[in-house]
This record gives structure tokens, sequence and C-alpha cells, in this order.
């Protein structure tokens, strides 16, 4: 009997599907049954090769090595997922093994994933394609007998293993070139630079915002306050405030308009995220975590979307979930389903973020507060993008008093609608006050002047950031995109945390304040890479890619081109040196340029040399020259000193001779002739 083995991305999804189909027998690393062998990777089990993979020269950073452009980009095994891939690459070599089948997620990556541990195995056998967008047992069921060939996918892996070598081209020389122009260790990427230009526009704007104050004059009758239209001048306030004492006023118009604001959609991943920051203050990577968890533990629908719709098969399920969810809230607000949310076009890889029917019967009590309270979250979405508008009067009041017009305005609610899982007490509106009407006269009880002063925007929340990166560019993709904006739902928290780790950006009371080295940062990096526009380019090709209107060469090449113009044509920006200071202890001064010479180390704290802090100069004395290495010479901070400082020379008592392998004393000589250094021993 021929087997099909089944490979999913993670394994709590692979035991799922193992159990629907009957693969019931647990082996080493997979579950086998009923025809079927089902094992899992653990997300990317491969990453693209480091340079240095290419040639070892590339281990360190060197200006005169760039661009770095791989013939043929090679993948490596992942740290401990050696184990795991000899398992998966062993099934498909059984020789009762027929097929496999695909079943990574749904999606660009799930693609490159599946399609990289397939090649890097040598597997040939005939694959097919499961797409999933819930990990429910009818949805398995149904993905099952709806199977496609895998070939239907090819162009999608094109796409996505485009975009993984087209990051690695901008990683990898960029980050280099900067780091080298400016002595420091500068990460730069596609994504992260232009999410980090926003953070650094929005603190300029609000370093350099000046208030500046403005001024109404307010009456107040017996039951309701009226106000002037701003004034800079607070004179004109006051003049008028002074015509209005003692004085009545006559309402000479009222004007009522009704509005509706319909129900937020339902959620996708960031969605979520921005409420969950801005409702429960957590992160979006601990958003996206928790999420998982509920995932795995099939009380959600897949977390990882982008989608905020539904497709119209999916309509009596919906109804259903909209009931559920009702009961597990007590909710005793009536909510009725919207054709508004059904949109096929605007489901791609997976539909809209839903609890499902394993929530009615779970122990929600074994739930940590975090889950808890996600999956709240995710159940009252449910109920308020099924619920009806929000819809009420608007009501504006105009008076004249002291020949001066002023303004009343209020809201009578006529339906609460989506708002009733939402509104606080605080947020309820003022009714129009009760015998307001056209033509009548009102005694004024108090005229006064208020000051007010304009504000700046706001510090970016991880909730504001995230919804600035969901619109960043979007204007400028192709309406069947597959991401829109900066990042995808699932990347945008990492790109946060990068930022964060990286010391760009700081957390401080729920803001995200940008650090002075990556406002520096922003100010030496190519206008293209502070672009989100960079981005809006790469999705309108690869979307060409993935449609095969495009070749993924031809896609490459244009990355290619833009790495090596941009690495050739970059120059430091004038007064650099004073951006990225190393705050290291200075040990002299160059004998070059005459700046400062610092200690450097590596990460792990070994020495790696001495070297002028001058963004042009580039004079260094490596700890591990083989000139002396070779002759055992230790390049130690005391005989740096001496090189950098005239007459440029140091005794050495104990110099290993190269030809008789004894030992002698000698005097090190430092020569450089301005671009570059050299040494000689003089006995």
């Amino acid at each position: 009997m021929g087997y099909k083995v089944i490979i999913a991305e993670k394994r709590s999804v692979g035991m799922d599907i193992a159990r629907v189909i009957g693969a019931n027998n647990r082996e080493n690393g997979y579950m086998e049954g009923n025809g079927y062998i089902v094992s899992w990777a653990r997300g990317h089990l491969f990453g693209l090769k480091d340079a240095s993979a290419y040639d070892p020269k590339y281990t360190k950073w060197k200006e005169e090595d760039l661009p770095i452009i791989p013939e043929k980009f090679e993948h490596k095994l992942s740290e401990g997922c050696k184990q795991q891939f000899d398992i998966l690459k062993e099934l498909m070599s059984r020789n009762d093994v027929t097929e496999v089948i695909n079943a990574c997620d749904a999606g660009r990556e799930g693609e490159l994933i599946f399609r990289i541990i397939y090649y890097m195995a040598g597997c040939r056998k005939l694959m097919k394609r499961l797409w999933l967008s819930s990990m429910e047992d009818k949805a398995i069921r149904e993905g099952f007998e709806n199977l496609k060939s895998g070939t239907e996918y090819d162009n999608l892996y094109e796409s996505a293993f485009c975009r993984a070598k087209a990051d690695w081209l901008v990683g990898i020389n960029l980050s280099r070139k900067i780091s080298l122009t400016y002595h420091r260790t500068l990460n730069v990427g596609r994504v992260k630079s232009p999410v980090l230009s926003m953070l650094a526009e929005r603190q300029r704007e609000i370093e350099g915002f000046v208030p500046e104050s403005f001024y109404r004059t307010e009456l107040r009758c017996d039951n309701f306050t009226a106000t002037t239209d701003k004034f800079d001048s607070k004179e004109k306030a006051e003049e008028i405030m002074r015509d209005c004492f003692n004085k009545s006023a006559v309402c000479n118009k009222i004007e009522t308009k009704v509005k509706k604001e319909p129900a937020p959609l339902l959620y996708d991943l960031t969605a979520l995220q921005r409420d969950a920051n801005k409702g429960l203050g957590y992160s979006a990577k601990a958003t996206l975590e928790i999420a998982q968890s509920l995932y795995e533990k099939k009380l959600i629908t897949y977390p990882r979307t982008d989608s905020r719709y539904v497709t119209a098969d999916m309509k009596d399920k919906l109804v259903e979930t909209v009931r559920m969810c009702g009961h597990m809230l007590d909710n005793v607000f009536s909510t009725g389903f919207e054709d508004r949310l059904i949109n096929n076009e605007m489901v791609k890889d997976h539909h809209a973020l839903l609890p499902t029917r394993e929530v009615e019967t779970y122990d929600l009590t074994s739930l940590s507060d975090e889950e808890f309270n996600i999956l709240k979250l995710i159940e009252r979405s449910v109920l308020i993008a099924t619920s009806p508008a929000y819809e009420y009067e608007s009501c504006k009041a105009k008076l004249l008093c002291g020949g001066y017009e002023f303004t009343a305005n209020y809201i009578r609610i006529i339906e609460w609608g989506w708002r009733i899982y939402i509104s606080k007490k605080e947020d309820d509106p003022v009714n129009l006050p009760a015998g307001l009407k056209e033509d009548e006269t009102y005694y004024v009880n108090e005229v006064s002047v208020k000051e007010g002063k304009t504000k700046p925007k706001a510090q970016y929340t991880e909730d504001t950031l995230l919804a600035d990166m969901e619109k960043a560019g979007a204007k400028d993709m192709p309406d069947d995109a597959e991401r829109k904006g900066l990042g995808t739902p699932a990347t945008r928290a990492e790109i946060i945390e990068s930022l964060i780790t990286s010391g760009y950006v700081k957390r401080d009371k729920g803001k995200l304040v940008i650090q002075n080295v990556g406002k520096n940062l922003v100010e030496v990096l190519p206008d293209d890479l502070k672009s989100p526009l960079l981005t809006a380019e790469w999705e309108n090709s690869l979307k060409k890619v993935e449609k095969g209107e495009m070749a993924s060469t031809d896609f490459m090449e244009g990355i290619t081109n833009m790495v090596v113009n941009t690495v050739r044509d970059y120059k430091p920006v004038e007064n650099a040196d004073k951006l990225f200071p190393s705050n290291r202890e200075t040990i002299g001064k160059c004998p070059r340029c005459g700046k400062d010479v610092t200690e450097q180390r590596y990460r792990d704290g070994r020495i790696k040399g001495y070297f002028c802090e001058g963004i042009d100069c580039g004079f260094g004395l490596w700890k591990d020259n083989k000139f002396l290495t070779a002759r055992h010479i230790n390049l130690d901070r005391a005989t740096a000193v001496a090189l950098i400082n005239s007459p440029y020379r140091v005794k050495i008592p104990d110099i290993l001779s190269l030809k008789s392998g004894k030992h002698y004393s000698g005097t090190l000589i430092l020569d450089d002739d301005g671009t570059r250094s050299s040494y000689r021993i003089q006995v």
C-alpha cells in the first residue's frame, strides 16, 4: 500500500490533521495510519546562508568586498532543526511513499517553508497542496476533498523566494555599507528602515512643535453652553465677553443631521494587536504569541490573517458563531448578520479571525488571564462587527448675542448599535437640551473667556504605529497585492521588537520613543530605504511574479541593480563623525588624520584592534594581523599606543624567527603611506 506524506508547518497543526484523517499511530517525529504519514516542520527549518558561507573573506566587513551578490543562493539548516529535517527527508525517501502533501500555512511564506524542505531533501515525488484557513475538523476534511496540484503554486513559491533573496541583498549589503561608513554596526532593512523613519519624523514634529494659544468666548445659560469660534487674540475674545455682558441670546437656527457609523469589520491580526495594546496594554509581540497559543488550543482560527472578511460559503457558520459569542458574553443586545462582511476577493489566504465552536466545551478556567482576555476580545469583535450601525442625530444650534454668533453642539442617540459594547459612561453624549428652540430668547447667566493651546501629535504607541504601518504606501500597491503597508500581520511585531533590541527605539510608559542613534541612522540612510514606496514597488512586482506576468529573474535583476548602484553611489553625510560617537576610550591620535584612535572589541569581548574614529580615514591596527601573530607579537594597548605616536616604533623583547624558530629582541616599526599600513622589524 502506498503512503502519502503530509508536512505541516508546526507540530500542533500536524497532530490535528493526523487526528482528523485517522493517522493515529505515534512514531518518532510523525504520526502514521490510514494510508497517511503526518509530520511537521518548526516554521522555517532553513534560512539563507550567511555571506561568509559563499567566501570566508566575507567574515570581515570590508568596503572593497561590496556588493556581495551570490551567483546562486544557498540554504542552511536553522539551529536545532537537523533532527526534524532528517525525519522529513527519510519519510519522503521511503519506497512506499507515493506523494507529498504541503500542509504548511496557506500563503507565500508557508509555500516557501515547504518547498525548501522538499528541494533540500532531494524529493521528486508527486506534490499536492492542502489550503486551510481554519483548524476545525470540518475545514480540514473539506481541505482534503479539494487538494490541488503543487505545481499550481509554483509562481507563489517563486515570489516568496524572490522576496527572501531581495531582503538578503538589501540587508547584507546596505547594513555593511552604512556600518563601514560610520564605524558602527547599523542594521538596515527594507521594512525596518521606513518604520524607523516614521518614528523619527514623528519625534521631529513633536520636538519642533511650538504651542499656540487660542481663545473662545463662552456663554452659559440655564441648561446649555455655547461658544464662539477660536480667536488668536485674547483681546478679541475679551471684547466679545464685555459686549455680551448682561445680554440675552437668541437661538436663530438649529441644524440637525442624521449620521451613521457602521460597525468595524471583523478582526485581522493587526486590528487585534491594536485593540489589545490600546485596551489591555499588551505589546504586538505578546498578542501574537497569545493568539498563537489559542489557535493551537483550537479556540480561534488562524491568527496571522490579514483579512477582515469571510467567504460566501461561511455565512451560516458566521451566523452560528454570532449566536455562540452572544451566549458566551451573556449578550442581551440583538445582533444581526450583515452581507458587508462577505467578500471572497478580500480573503486571500485566510479569512477573518474568529472563535471556534471548541470554545463552547473548553474549560476556559484553564486559560491564563492573558489568553482569556484575548479570547474575549475576539468574541466581542464578532458581536461588534455583526451589530447595527451607531446612529445619531447631530444638532448644531446657532445663537446671537451682542451681535456675535455662538454655537452649541449636541447629539441625540437614535440607535446605540455596535457602540453598546465599547462605550463608557464618560463617553455618553449630551442630548440637545429640552426647550432649546429656534427664535427663543435665553438669559445669559455667565460669559467668560476660555483659553486653550494647540497640541503636537502624540508619541507613537504600538496601536498607532501598527495603524500607520498598515497604511504606509498601501495606496501605491496593486488592489490584489498579497501584502499592503509595511510588513505583514505576522512580522510587524517582530519589526517593532527588532528596533527596540537594536537600541533604536525605547518603550516608555506605553509609548515608543526613538533614541538618538535611531534618529541619526535615519539621517544617513538613502532616501529610497526610508520610504515605504520601496515596499510598494516590490509588492507590485512580486504580485506579477505570482501571477506569471513577470519572470523571477527580471525581478532579481532589478533588485541587484538597485543594491549595486546604492553601494557605489552612497556618500557619508556632512559632519557624520558627530552622529555616531562610539563612547569608547581613546588611546591616542590617528597618525593619518589626527582624530581619536579607540580600542574596539568583538561581541564576545575579545579585542578586535585599534581604529581611527574618523569616517573617511580607515586607519586601523588589527590585533590578529598575520605578520604579528606569525611572530608571536601581542598587539596589546601599550604596543598600539607606541605605534601610533612618533617615531611609530616599539621594542619587542620576544619575537619568533620564522627561519630559525628561535626568539630574539627587535624593534617593531609601523609604516603608513596614508592609505595602507604595514609592519617591519629592525634588529
